[in-house]
C-alpha cells in the first residue's frame, strides 16, 4: 500500500524511491510487526484473561506444567494480525506470491482458531477432530500446491535442488504438487508439536523465517542467484517483506511468551506460522535447506512418530514422553534449559543452512 503511494510521490520527490528497496521494506515490515505485537500485547493478554481464555494442562505431563493452567492462550492471533498489517503496508500488493503466502497463513490460522475456540471456550477437550483438522489443512495445502504448479512458468520453479551440488537438480514435473503439499502441511504440524514450552517454538520460527527471508531476497535477484548457483524465481524477493513481518511479530510475541509465559500462541499461531514457513520454502525452491534449518521442528515430529509406532508395534515407548522436549523435562532438565539449548541448536542449524548457499 505504502509502496504504491511512494511510487506515486516519486514524481514529485525522488527521495521516495528509497521505498522501492526490498531490504528497507523488509526491515520496516519487521519493525512494524514488532511494534504492533509489543503495543497491543498487554491489552490482548488482559482481554484474554477477562474472558477466561486459559490453557488447559495434560494430567500426564510434567508436574512443573500444572502451574500453567489458566494462562491465556490464542495469542497467536495477534501475530497474524501484525503480519497481515505489516505486509499490507510495506509489501507490493501486485505480487501474487505475497498474497498466496498471506492467504495460506490465514487459512491455517483459521483452522487453529476453531480448534482453540472449541478447547478453551466450549470446553471440548478434543477441539477440532483430527480428521477434520487434517482435511482442512490438506485442502488448503493442496490448493496452494496446485496453484503454484499452474502459475509457475519455468522448469526451474518445479525443480528440486539439493544443497552442496550446484549441478544436481531434479525436474519433478507433476510430483512437485505432493512435495509442496507435504512441506506446507508437514511444517504446520511440526511447529505445532514444538509449541509445548514457553518460547520454544517462536524463536526458532523467527530464526528460520529470517533466514528464509534472506533466501527469498537472493532468489528474487537474478545476479545473486546466478552467482550462488541457486534458482532464480522472479517475484519471490517480495517474500522478504513477509518473512520480515514474521520475524518482527514473533519477537514481539516472545516478549510475553518467554519463560514464564504470560500468554501462549495456541494452534491459531503455531499452525499458521508453520504453514507460512513451508510456503516460503516451496516458492523459493529451498525445501531441503528448510528441513536443515528447521531441524528442531523435524526432531520433534520424528520423536512423536517413533513413539507412536514403537508403542503400537511393541507396546513399549522409546521416550519418556513425546514430543521429545517433554522427554528431557522428565529426565530432570529444568524447562529454561531445554528451551535455551533447543534455541542454540536452531541457531547452529540456521547458520549451516545459510552456508549451503555458497558451498555448492
Amino acid at each position: 500500500m505504502l509502496l504504491l503511494l511512494a511510487e506515486y510521490l516519486t514524481q514529485y520527490q525522488s527521495a521516495f524511491r528509497v521505498f522501492q528497496y526490498l531490504t528497507l521494506r523488509g526491515i520496516l515490515a519487521a519493525g512494524t510487526a514488532l511494534s504492533i505485537s509489543m503495543l497491543v500485547g498487554p491489552t490482548m493478554i488482559h482481554r484474554l484473561k477477562f474472558y477466561q481464555m486459559g490453557q488447559s494442562v495434560r494430567d500426564d505431563g510434567p508436574k512443573s506444567h500444572f502451574s500453567k493452567a489458566g494462562t491465556p492462550t490464542m495469542g497467536g492471533a495477534l501475530m497474524l494480525v501484525a503480519i497481515a498489517v505489516s505486509c499490507l503496508l510495506w509489501g507490493d500488493l501486485r505480487n501474487a506470491y505475497l498474497w498466496l503466502a498471506l492467504l495460506v497463513t490465514a487459512g491455517f490460522g483459521a483452522i487453529g482458531w476453531v480448534d482453540d475456540y472449541r478447547k478453551v471456550v466450549e470446553k471440548n477437550s478434543r477441539g477440532l477432530p483430527a480428521r477434520w483438522k487434517y482435511f482442512w489443512q490438506s485442502l488448503i495445502g493442496l490448493a496452494a500446491a496446485i496453484y503454484l504448479f499452474l502459475a509457475f512458468d519455468s522448469p526451474v520453479t518445479t525443480t528440486l535442488y539439493v544443497p552442496f551440488f550446484k549441478d544436481f537438480a531434479w525436474n519433478m514435473g507433476l510430483l512437485f504438487v505432493p512435495l509442496a503439499y507435504f512441506v506446507i502441511v508437514g511444517a504446520s504440524n511440526a511447529v505445532n508439536l514444538t509449541d509445548g514450552l514457553d518460547g520454544l517454538a517462536i524463536l526458532p520460527t523467527v530464526l528460520v523465517g529470517t533466514a528464509l527471508g534472506i533466501i527469498a531476497y537472493l532468489t528474487g535477484r537474478v545476479d545473486f542467484a546466478n552467482y550462488l548457483h541457486i534458482p532464480h524465481i522472479a517475484g519471490s524477493g517480495e517474500l522478504a517483506v513477509f518473512c520480515g513481518s514474521i520475524a518482527g511479530a514473533g519477537l514481539g510475541f516472545l516478549w510475553f511468551n518467554t519463560y514464564p509465559a504470560q500468554v501462549f500462541m495456541g494452534d491459531v499461531g503455531a499452525l499458521a506460522l508453520g504453514a507460512a514457513l513451508g510456503m516460503v520454502a516451496v516458492i523459493t525452491r529451498h525445501e531441503i535447506v528448510f528441513f536443515i534449518m528447521g531441524g528442531i521442528f523435524v526432531l520433534e515430529t520424528v520423536s512423536v512418530i517413533l513413539q507412536v509406532a514403537s508403542f503400537k508395534l511393541t507396546g513399549k515407548r522409546i521416550f519418556r514422553m513425546a514430543p521429545i522436549h517433554h522427554h528431557f523435562e522428565l529426565k530432570g532438565w529444568p524447562e529454561p534449559r531445554v528451551i535455551v539449548r533447543f534455541w542454540i541448536i536452531t541457531v547452529m542449524l540456521v547458520l549451516f543452512g545459510l552456508a549451503t548457499l555458497k558451498l555448492r
